[in-house]
């Protein structure tokens, strides 16, 4: 319990507005919520939101002291009320959630609250699995990320030994991660690989894709496999035997079939005629291959993990599509 004491400067305010001001981390959804719980009292009593203080009024807050420190990029998931995940699997050890496309995974410039770590923090905040005042807590993190505006498959680890060893099997290729993308034009032929060198241009945050070795330049391997040809649009599936940034939108754009909606290396007057601001990519299926040991983890060994929905899947190559 804290309590505030009311001096001149603050007298006047409504009660909930004062502890808004002064507990930033605290939701408003969750202050209204203490407020009708009586959790925060005005002089020993409960009050309504929209009580005037007065000088010398005490304020007893019966609030967690996680909502008592000042924000930082460590604390912002106690502002989620409501997390919002697509679970796609959990267990004591890891989360797997359906991450959909807008949403970014860190903090960036652009966004700092609404991420999809602060989501899954919250959610284990508030399922009592993890709070970051206990003591040697280890804080949950993401093993992979997936761009703003794709959508996809993202593995959060629950404890340090996940982490270490997800990390470690990503590195070493263990991990299958599977996609699917529609392409304007047909791939020719309809199965195959592309092989190449990827530089990226940091200050224009473009990716150039070239056939022969250049300074600075990584290998990328990208398999694709043609599931479905209807109009102008494919439905491909890729599989990376690198991970490098944004390799399969520059990849197909290299054998001139364009991710449809992708604003970067994509066709624009295509992407405009059919409505779509975003590349039509997801990471759709995760295999737990792990050929050798994975400690803990062993338990995943061969399991295999589909997203329930790809909605570009179902917008351009469903039944219901193909009958009208």
């Amino acid at each position: 319990m804290r309590e505030f004491t009311i001096g001149k400067n603050d007298a006047g305010q409504r009660l909930d507005r004062f502890v808004s001001k002064n507990l930033p981390l605290l939701p408003p959804a969750l202050l209204q919520k203490y407020i009708r719980l009586k959790r925060i009292k005005v002089n020993g009593k409960g009050s309504k939101r929209d009580q005037r203080l007065a000088v010398g009024d005490i304020l007893q807050l019966y609030i967690n002291d996680e909502f008592f420190d000042k924000p930082n990029e460590e604390n912002l998931f106690l502002t989620v009320f409501k997390p919002v995940l697509n679970i796609v699997y959990e267990d004591e050890n890891l989360l797997l959630v359906d991450k959909r496309p807008g949403m970014v995974v860190h903090a960036d410039e652009t966004e700092k609250v609404n991420t999809l770590i602060n989501h899954i923090q919250a959610y284990l905040y508030q399922k009592k699995e993890w709070n970051p005042k206990w003591e040697n807590a280890f804080t949950p993190a993401l093993c992979n990320r997936i761009d703003r505006n794709t959508g996809g498959i993202v593995i959060a680890a629950k404890n340090a030994e996940t982490l270490r060893i997800i990390n470690e099997k990503i590195r070493d290729h263990e991990l299958e991660k599977s996609y699917l993308c529609v392409t304007v034009g047909h791939p020719r032929p309809a199965e195959g690989k592309i092989e190449g060198f990827l530089l990226k241009d940091e200050a224009k945050k473009l990716v150039s894709f070239y056939r022969r070795p250049v300074p600075g330049g990584k290998t990328a391997v990208t398999l694709y496999k043609t599931l479905e040809n209807r109009g102008e649009l494919s439905l491909v599936e890729c599989r990376l035997l690198t991970g490098r940034t944004h390799q399969i939108r520059v990849s197909m754009a290299e054998i001139g079939c364009p991710l449809l909606g992708d604003g970067k290396y994509g066709n624009g007057a295509v992407n405009k005629r059919y409505h779509e601001t975003r590349q039509a990519l997801y990471s759709y299926k995760l295999h737990f291959d792990l050929p050798t040991d994975a400690g803990m983890l062993n338990y995943l060994r061969g399991k295999v993990f589909t997203v329930d929905e790809v909605p570009f899947r179902e917008k351009y190559f469903s039944s219901k599509t193909n009958s009208k």
